[in-house]
Formats: C-alpha cells, structure tokens, sequence
C-alpha cells in the first residue's frame, strides 16, 4: 500500500492547532470539528508550518482573552469575513468558490505541517492527497449545510412568509380590478396598484435605522404588525380611497421586508447557508405571487374580493403567533456588547453547539465579521466613498443601472395588469395570468441552476436581449400578425428571460462583487432605485395600455436594448473570484499567521479526550518536577506531638 493510502485510508482525523506565544512553554490547543480520514492530526509534537508563517495565529474573545484557531476555523473567519451577511438568491456560487479555496489551502497546510511523512510520495501521489484532503475540508465546511436547527427554521419560516406576503400583494390587484368597487375610475385603480410602490421606498429607508435601534427581530414584528395593518384596512375597506391607503401600508411593509429580511436571515445562518435562505425566500416571493393567481379563481368576484385581501391579515396573524419562537440576531447583539452572554445562548441554539470554545469561536467570528464589513469613519458617507473609490465606480454605476432596467422592463406591468393585458386575447384572461405566474416559478428554479454554470454578464445579455425579441412579437401578435396564442407565448418567454438574469442578477452583484463594507450601503441605493422605478410602472403602464394600445410594450423594448447595449459596452463580468485566485488571496493575507498542525498516523482523538489528556500530562509533569525538587506532598504529614 501506498503511503497516500496509508494517509488516506488508515483512520480518522482530527484538526489541532498548537500555537505558540511568542515560545511559551505552555502551548494551548485549539480544537476543529473536522474528522475524516487524514491519518490523524494530533500528536505528540507539533512542527510549524513553513517559513513563511511567522507570526502567531490568534483571535481575541469578547472577555479579551486570547484565543487559538484551526485551519479550519481559520476557513470559517474567512467565510464569515468575505460572505456578505445578507441572504441573496443566487450567492451560493461564492461560498462554494470560497470554501473550496480555503480546503484546497488547509490541505496544503496539513502536507507542509510533516515533510518527512510526505517525503517519499510521487507528485501524482501527493496531487490524490491533497484532491481528497480538500474534499474531505469540504465537507467540514458544508456541516453547517446539514445542522439546520429548530430556531433557525422557525425563523426561516416566519421570514419567508413577509417575502411571500411581499409576492402576494404583487399580484393579488391583478385579476379583481373589474370587481372591486366596479365603479371606479382608470386613475383611481391606477393609484391604488401604483400606492405599492410609494410606499415600498420608505419602508426600504426607515428599516435600516428601525433594525438597528429596535433589533432584528423587533423590526420583523413592526414588519408583521404593518402586514396586519394594511391587510384589515383594505379587507373593510369603504371605498376606493381606503383601497388606496391600504396599498400604501402593505407598500410600507413589503419594502421594509424587502431590506430586513435578507438581513435577518444573512446574521441568523452560518455563511454557508446565506446563498439557500436567499433562495428560499425568493421562491416564498415567486410561490406567492402564483398563490394570489390561483386564489383569484374562486375569490376575484363582487362577493369574494374582501376574502382575498383577508389572506395577507390571515398570514400575518399566523407570523405574530410564531413570534414567541423568533431569536434575536447574535450579531446585533455583539456589536452593542461582544461580552453578551445572550448573544452566546443565542448561538448555541442556532448552531446546536455543545461547547463554551465552540461558541466563543463562533462570537469572535461574529465580531470579526462585524468590524470588516463595517466601513472606516472618514467624514463622508459610505455612498460618497463608493464613488470616490474608482475600483468600484464602474460597480455602483452597474447596479443602479440594472436595478432601472430590471423595473422599467415592464417586469410588473404584467404581474399588475396581465388579467386586463389578456381581455381579448384569450377567453379567460385569469388563465392566461395564472400561466405567468407558474412559469415564473419554474424560471426561478432555471435561473439557480445556471447560475452556477453561466456569468453573470452573459446572463444580463441573454435575459435583456430575449426580452428585447420577446416585447416585438408580443407588440406584432397584437397587431394581428401572428395569432393571440402567440402573445400569450411571448409572454411567459418574456418572464423566464427576466428571471435568468433581470431578475436576480442586479441584487447578486451587489452581494457578489462588492466589498463586504460597502454592500448594506450599495443594496439601500439599490432598493430606492428599484422601488421608484416600481412606481413608474405601476402609475404609467394603465395608460400605455389605453394610449398605445397593441404598442404598449415598445416602451419596454427601448428599454431593454438600452440595458442589452449597456451590457455589452460597460458592465464587468460578476461572476466572482475563482477558487484559484481566491487560494492566492489567503495566502498572501495569512502570510503573517503561525499555525502549527501536526500528524500521528492510525490516531483518532476525541477534542475533549485530547484537552483532559494534555492537563493529565502537564499535572503529571508538575509532580514529576515537585519530587525532583522534595516538595511533593505524598498525602502525609509527621504527627505533630
């Protein structure tokens, strides 16, 4: 057998991290959850790494003590550090990308911590090592993947039900505009579609501050109590004008959601997770702008109207219900008192964790996170510091530009208005909505799989460009040149080109390609931009319809040939950093870091059997030292007369 099979095969492992102060002779241990199959990674003497890491690799706890970290544990700071704590569809390209840099990087740590035991591999032998030490890391990284704990799904839930809300209240105007109060005038119906989308920038503005003053999770609650608000006003509404305020707080809400919940669920969840509950409230959205579709069957009619505005009370009833079971962010919590024992008991139950230096370790992560994403006081604001910082210029300009192209695409024209769009295209225009709305969830789970596979450019040039095609043979199908069922076809291409790219490449690229410090600040520009641009549409396209007639869409095709050529011309390539460069990277950042890793082959040691066995070993060295110098108490004294 081979040495790598020796390495590889022969037993489990165990990551420990001996890290010297400045040449104590007490060198404290440092422990890593990681076990597979390295051959062992805790012995009798521990060897540094190589020249080049000559400073030791530390941490300071929230009580400022000194801590000690493992390569992995090394890993998961970076991850904490360099993943945006937000939750954004799409983002699990870069946390892939990271922790598969950092496991291709410990790796070569563990190779170099014993020379000698890899001295006689050949370079393919050494490659196989290093290829399924890394995948072995791997997994150690992706464990957070598999701990999803009550807490967090309780609080995964209740956020995913305000972004579905958020997605309701999208399209529950679209099929009832002929039943509620029928009287009421183009303008009038118009305004209240359009009242969405006033309200949705100052909820976006005020939930930054709210979220910071009053915690994340007392945000969500004014978020959910706002939800209830509107949805009971507009259920009892008296005329039109109720309508109309009642748009405006569910506006309100559904844009301070569109902000807090992202947040929320980024500082709740471990990096890894980040990019799946980004995901997983994107399809709450998606689901239910589909749900309000279907709902509209049996509620859009003179009778029933009021029990399809009922639902979002109804939804948010059941949120406040589950409230009691909601955790506060931990991160919140450090940065107002990295001492907080709250914060800890927070973590621990969101981790299922066992072990007071597991969640020291996970606090510190925390805080390290907290103060790297966090932007210098300079005297100016973070937005000026954008433009002034010209490698990320060319980004801001990018994202607000995108964020107008994804809205002023005419995206919710059709999520607001397709049941009047169809009248007269199809028999049952509801049908017609419907389809849309199914095919746009089926887009969304398209986009996150080529995601992975596609840039992020090349995706904004495929989505901008097929809507561009899609919004003429819609405008020629209703100029009669091609059959009604061709429009209705157009339609639901022009929605799943918008969801491979338009639709969550303008908010990935923000998680994606900015400086950690600068994305809080960047997705608040880029809200205000996408809820103004909303209200645009909302306001003016009852008016396309009614003076443009079949023409209606050209708008949207300027639009999109705009943001095709703009594409084209100027915007980066987003899709990342690769692993390659990324491995680089912490290289050259770790450089001054001293880990000391060591292997005993055939050796598995729990972390908590290793820890009481080194105080054995160092209280059986202090008697040992006790005898030699005649002052060890043997347990008896000379009676005393």
């Amino acid at each position: 057998m081979s040495q790598t099979d020796k390495l590889l095969n022969g037993s489990e492992y165990t990551y420990e991290a001996t890290l010297n102060d400045g040449g104590s002779s007490n060198p404290k241990p440092a422990r890593g959850r990681s076990t597979g199959a390295l051959g062992g990674l805790l012995g009798e003497q521990n060897k540094p790494i190589h020249s080049l890491l000559g400073k030791k690799a530390n941490s300071i706890h929230g009580n400022a003590e000194l801590g000690y970290l493992t390569p992995i544990a090394v890993g998961r700071r970076e991850l904490f550090e360099m993943v945006p704590m937000t939750a954004v569809f799409g983002l699990q390209k870069k946390e892939r990308s990271l922790s598969q840099a950092f496991a291709s990087y410990a790796a070569n740590l563990d190779m170099m911590g014993d020379e000698e035991k890899y001295k006689g591999m050949s370079d393919a032998e050494k490659e196989r090592y290093l290829s399924k030490a890394s995948l072995m890391i791997m997994d150690d990284f992706e464990l957070d993947r598999t701990v999803v704990t009550t807490p967090l799904i309780f609080a995964v839930f209740v956020a995913a039900m305000a972004q579905f809300l958020v997605g309701y209240n999208t399209g529950v105007m679209n099929a009832p505009s002929n039943v509620v109060f029928p009287d009421h005038s183009t303008a009038s119906w118009s305004i209240a579609v359009a009242a969405f989308a006033i309200g949705g920038p100052f909820g976006s503005n005020i939930a930054g501050p709210l979220a910071d003053s009053r915690g994340r999770r007392g945000a969500l609650l004014i978020n959910t109590w706002t939800f209830l608000l509107g949805g009971l006003v507009q259920t009892f509404a008296l005329d039109m004008f109720s309508i109309i305020i009642s748009r405006l707080i569910i506006g309100f809400a559904s844009g301070f959601s569109s902000v807090l919940v992202p947040i929320y669920l980024g500082e709740l969840s471990p990096p890894t997770l980040r990019g799946m509950l980004g995901t997983l409230t994107q399809f709450a959205l998606v689901i239910g702008i589909l749900i309000s579709d279907f709902l509209s069957f049996p509620l859009a009619t003179e009778s029933n109207w009021r029990y399809l505005f009922f639902v979002t009370a109804l939804t948010a009833a059941f949120q406040l219900l589950c409230a009691p079971f909601l955790l506060e962010s931990p991160r919140w919590l450090l940065s107002r008192d990295p001492k907080s024992k709250k914060a800890r008991y927070i973590i621990k139950k969101l981790r299922g964790l066992h072990y007071d230096y597991e969640i020291d370790i996970e606090a510190d992560n925390y805080i390290s996170a907290a103060r790297v994403q966090s932007c210098e006081p300079t005297g100016e604001s973070p937005m000026m510091q954008m433009f002034h910082d010209k490698n990320v210029r060319l980004l801001v300009v990018s994202s607000i530009v995108l964020q107008m192209g994804q809205q002023l695409c005419g995206i919710n024209a059709v999520f607001y208005y397709s049941t009047s769009f169809f009248e007269g295209v199809i028999d049952n225009p509801l049908v017609g909505t419907t389809i849309v709305g199914a095919v746009n969830v089926l887009a969304t789970y398209a986009a996150l799989l080529l995601m992975d596979s596609c840039g992020r450019r090349t995706l904004i040039l495929y989505s901008s460009g097929g809507m561009f095609l899609c919004c003429i043979v819609i405008v020629l199908a209703l100029l009669g040149y091609f059959q009604n069922i061709i429009a209705l076809l157009a339609v639901n291409i022009y929605v799943s080109f918008f969801e491979i790219g338009l639709g969550p490449i303008p908010w990935l690229i923000v998680a994606e390609m900015f400086d950690a410090k600068y994305v809080a600040t960047a997705m608040s520009v880029s809200s205000q931009v996408n809820w103004t641009c909303n209200f645009v549409i909302g306001i003016s396209f009852p008016y396309l319809n009614l003076y443009l007639g079949a023409y209606s869409f050209v708008p949207f095709a300027i639009v999109l040939f705009c943001t095709f050529m703009f594409a084209l011309i100027w915007l980066p390539e987003t899709q990342g950093t690769t692993p390659e460069e990324l491995q680089k990277m912490l290289i050259s950042k770790n450089s001054g870091t001293n880990i000391s890793v060591s292997i005993e082959e055939g050796k598995a040691i729990n972390p908590i059997d290793a820890e009481w066995k080194m105080a054995m070993d160092q209280l059986r060295a202090d008697e040992e030292k006790a005898m030699k110098d005649g002052t060890y108490d043997y347990g008896f004294k000379p009676i005393e007369g």
